[in-house]
């Protein structure tokens, strides 16, 4: 069962391409029950008429009031990257370090002001020579700290901002245009380690990288990244924590404007924006 915020309203689909049906419910109001499906489907119940095909037109992203976190270093491809970005600066080994510790990295990405949706513009800072897109699973967190869905997630990110100082994370990672998520939520249980997560991005008419990774790369579990996000903060909103990506382009790759970023997670959704200058 899957959940989309659009125009018009929030919609379920009771099951991947079937008819989405309107719901008199609240965005907000999944992140702040105690058990958003049961919600979904008492609304389901309620709703009148069968629904109707989707309309991916008037999808907007998935979120009114929620943060928006990530984590960082929780894939060996994303360690040594980061590490190679960091090979002049000093303190480099900062990335092995919090690969192999307990605690993870955690930083704050967006506001719901700067994220967007799918089709929507993503951008590039005018101030960075070196910037890549992030393909991430993202997890929906309740206000209460419990993970109900999933949905794709884009990390935009400045290598060469980061890479000149650790220090930098913030200017690097958030910025206006640099979160996308969507399309919608896929309700239950993070998916399984063999999910398969692509990255294709296409400039004009080739493909300029495309790359492959799966969940079973992913060092950390998400209820252990969600307990520690939840440490000492609190969320009356519910929160979206990115998990991290498996997929990173090499130092010979930046994105242009123009482009368009495919992310594909299997049974999740694909999520597709266009590179803004």
């Amino acid at each position: 069962m899957k959940v989309f915020l659009t125009r018009q309203g929030v919609r379920a689909q009771a099951e991947d391409g079937g008819p989405a049906v309107a719901l008199a419910l609240r965005w907000d109001d999944l992140f702040r029950a105690a058990e958003p499906a049961a919600l979904v489907r008492e609304h389901l119940a309620l709703a009148a008429g069968g629904g109707a095909a989707l309309d991916e037109g008037a999808l907007v992203a998935p979120i009114v009031s929620q943060e928006v976190w990530a984590a960082g270093v929780t894939y060996y491809k994303s360690r040594d990257a980061r590490m190679e970005e960091s090979r002049d600066a000093a303190g480099g080994d900062f990335y092995a370090r919090v690969y192999e510790a307990e605690r993870p990295e955690l930083f704050f990405k967006s506001s719901p002001h700067r994220v967007v949706g799918p089709g929507g513009r993503v951008r590039l800072r005018a101030d960075a020579r070196w910037n890549v897109p992030e393909p991430e699973l993202t997890l929906a967190v309740t206000a209460a700290g419990r993970i109900f869905g999933v949905t794709v997630g884009n990390d935009m990110s400045s290598r060469d901002i980061e890479g000149e100082n650790p220090l930098y994370l913030p200017q690097a990672k958030v910025y206006d245009g640099s979160c996308a998520l969507g399309p919608g939520i896929l309700l239950g249980e993070p998916p399984g380690p063999e999910t398969a997560i692509r990255l294709e991005i296409a400039r004009g008419a080739r493909v300029a990288f495309a790359g492959e990774t799966t969940l079973a790369q992913l060092k950390r579990r998400p209820a252990e990244l969600v307990g520690w996000l939840f440490r000492d903060q609190s969320f009356p909103n519910g929160v979206y924590l990115m998990t991290g990506t498996g997929i990173v382009p090499g130092a010979d790759f930046t994105l242009a404007a123009g482009d368009e970023i495919r992310i594909d997670i299997a049974g999740v959704g694909r999520l597709v924006n266009t590179v803004a200058a």
